[in-house]
């Protein structure tokens, strides 16, 4: 997700269900009503092959339970690959608009032509959400994300949801209902807010939308040395229902400091921290004594549209 926006320790709150539901999300799900789910979710896979390998090795141990990957990045086919051969991983598409690095870029997955406004001068997406709102084109904006699903599909990535890299689809009225537009024709869940939230747009949600109660993820205001306590706290005051936590894994290598370069935020020691934690004995003995228990989107996926 890796949002441009600040809300403090980005712990964004929503509403549990639903009024025309009957019963809750957990409830759907197998689980007593008042059972703690989560799903520990790892961004950016494919865009380097530092945040591939520490995000695998988290995916297979147990230690995440869902992962996204950047379409647009040149890590994809090792992802694919690696989705090929673990076919019950559960790897969404992160969506993608901006190309934050100040040394390392990447643009469109439709040809540049059909996508102008998403475009910078250098061929680039933007650095940052405020220039892609201010001249995307809806009819670009929703091309670009079907062409970013459908290469998924064509290297065999069977998405299980989708999401958006940077908050960008959830930053405006229109982009968050394109960004709906394309999830509900590709019948994906899709990773979405209830609420009235500063710089976020208020999602058009259905009722047979089915959306995380609460979405947590470590930001810039985290000072370094609490960073295990922010997550332990976070798994400490879980809440009864669905949440999402976001993180971001690599390992503070070469490859990933040059990536990363000039900037600390989600950089290279940041995505080794973030692995560090979730990998811990002490965050997976926190998973276990606070009741908490892990789901994946496939999960979420099998009861759109069901009471």
């Amino acid at each position: 997700m890796t949002p441009s926006f600040s809300i403090p320790l980005l712990l964004l709150t929503v509403a549990a269900t639903l009024p025309a539901q009957t019963r809750t999300i957990a409830e759907r799900l197998g689980y007593p009503a008042g059972t703690k789910l989560l799903i520990l979710h790892a961004d950016d896979l494919g865009v380097a092959h530092s945040a591939d390998s520490a995000s695998f090795a988290a995916l297979e141990r147990g230690a995440v339970s869902s992962a996204s990957v950047m379409m647009t990045t040149p890590w994809i086919t090792e992802v694919a690959a690696w989705a090929k051969a673990h076919p019950n991983a559960d790897i969404g598409i992160h969506l993608t608009l901006t190309s934050e690095w100040s040394t390392y870029r990447w643009g469109s997955v439709a040809p540049s032509d059909k996508v102008p406004t998403l475009l910078d001068s250098a061929g680039f997406f933007p650095a940052d959400v405020g220039p892609v709102v201010a001249r995307a084109s809806q009819v670009e904006v929703e091309r670009e994300l079907r062409a970013q699903i459908d290469r998924a599909l064509a290297l065999g990535i069977h998405p299980t949801h989708i999401d958006s890299h940077m908050g960008t689809l959830f930053a405006t009225e229109p982009m968050i209902t394109t960004y709906l537009k394309v999830a509900r024709a590709y019948h994906l869940p899709f990773l979405g807010l209830r609420g009235d939230y500063p710089g976020m747009a208020r999602a058009p949600l259905e009722e047979t939308d089915v959306v995380p109660d609460a979405v947590v993820m470590a930001g810039p205001e985290v000072p370094r040395d609490q960073w295990k306590a922010f997550y332990l706290h976070a798994l400490s005051t879980l809440k009864p229902g669905l949440t999402e936590m976001i993180v971001h894994l690599g390992y503070d290598d070469a490859e990933l400091q040059a990536v990363t370069a000039g900037h600390p935020d989600y950089g290279s020691a940041w995505r080794q921290r973030d692995y560090d934690v979730v990998t811990s004995a002490e965050f997976q003995q926190a998973l276990r004594d606070n009741g908490i228990k892990l789901v994946w989107w496939r999960d979420i996926g099998a009861i759109v549209g069901k009471p």
